[in-house]
């Protein structure tokens, strides 16, 4: 057993506190994850909110890199002193899904049985992971080995955001080179579907926000053009980008209904809408059903960016290596564990594209 300082949420929208968990040893296919650095995420926020599950207390941080400590029994795909970034969908290989050869949807995903506790009170891992500690307890199959020559504040944000983003407009959008595309919302999640979209050859790609600064940033990620929704009417200003077309794939990043209905309308004839942004489960949304008929195309939820973490971690991570992407452009700051909360406060009100605690 170790015992590890670690952020934890106590209640629903309480702060959120340094406190000391107890780690067990790895069991029968688990591993023990030395973390390095971890991505301050709005899902993390939504845990605290109470806004994913009411299963308090919660451990969380899920957007992470390290190094595997210790493997369990059975374990062959990862052994100490393995660079990795934790997924927090790790398909079975066995659901229907998987044996309908659609692991991008894995509906028993791989997560460590035993559990980490507090003073003797079991902690719920967010997203399976609880990475927000100095050492974590996963799954093996969470572990995903990529090149160590990536630094972990910039690796393990591959982990939740980057890939959502990327995956939304690779996977799930499949931006074909020469199509267009608008992205609503350009934040972590946003700035990384415009990347996706660039990298996949999109000839044009529209960044949609509210907030002058995040639309300056969206430029540095491949954005050709901005329209400040703040200012104009956003449907209106995409389709004067494209001719009065619309755009082949429109993707929402805030999880809003609003801006939902907006990317739906923004789209051209047969253009695909991509939801990644995640919604309150309060929310709802209404279109007239002429609408959804006539226009065709296709409306699509994308879970995690669609992606299959062996493949496309190691492909991100390459791409970073390689130039082609920076993933350091995401990392507005580093802090220590102390410095969460804070850290959701700046989320909160725009001021970072990714706080990443280091370790």
């Amino acid at each position: 057993m170790h015992e590890v300082q670690a952020v934890v949420a106590i209640e629903e929208k309480a702060p959120v506190t340094l406190a000391t968990i107890q780690v067990p040893d790895p069991g029968p296919g688990e591993a023990l994850v030395d973390v390095k650095a971890c991505g301050v995420c709005h899902t993390d926020l939504h845990y605290r909110e109470g806004a994913i599950n009411d299963e308090f207390p919660f451990l969380l941080g899920h957007e992470a890199a390290g190094v595997v400590a210790a493997v369990g029994d059975g374990v062959s795909g990862v052994a100490p002193g393995d660079y990795v970034v934790l997924a927090w969908r790790a398909p079975c290989g066995t659901c229907r899904a998987c044996r309908k050869g659609q692991p991008h949807y894995c509906f028993d995903s791989g997560n460590a049985t035993q559990k980490m506790t507090l003073d003797g009170v079991e902690l719920s891992p967010a997203l399976g992971i609880g990475a927000f500690a100095e050492k974590t307890l996963v799954a093996a199959s969470q572990c995903v080995k990529v090149d160590p020559a990536a630094p972990p504040e910039a690796a393990g944000l591959i982990g939740c955001g980057v890939m959502a983003g990327f995956g939304a407009a690779v996977n799930t959008g499949e931006v074909q080179r020469g199509e267009t595309v608008a992205v609503f919302g350009c934040g972590g999640v946003g700035d990384a579907a415009i990347t996706g979209a660039a990298v996949a050859g999109s000839r044009k790609v529209i960044a949609d926000d509210i907030d002058p600064r995040k639309l300056d940033w969206a430029k540095e990620f491949g954005a050709t053009d901005t329209v400040d929704a703040s200012k104009e009417d956003p449907v209106e200003a995409v389709k004067a980008l494209t001719d009065d077309l619309g755009v082949d794939v429109a993707i929402e990043a805030v999880g809003r209904p609003e801006t939902l209905v907006q990317a739906f309308y923004s789209r051209d004839l047969a253009g695909r809408l991509v939801l990644v942004g995640v919604p309150d489960p309060s929310m709802t949304f209404e279109l007239p059903m002429i609408e959804f008929f006539g226009r065709g195309g296709a409306l699509k939820p994308s879970w995690y960016g669609d992606c299959l973490p062996t493949r496309d971690f190691p492909i991100l991570i390459d791409h970073h290596l390689s130039g082609r992407i920076d993933l350091n452009r995401f990392v507005s700051e580093t802090i220590g564990l102390g410095q969460v909360e804070a850290a959701f406060h700046r989320m909160e009100a725009g001021e970072v594209l990714r706080s990443v605690v280091v370790l």
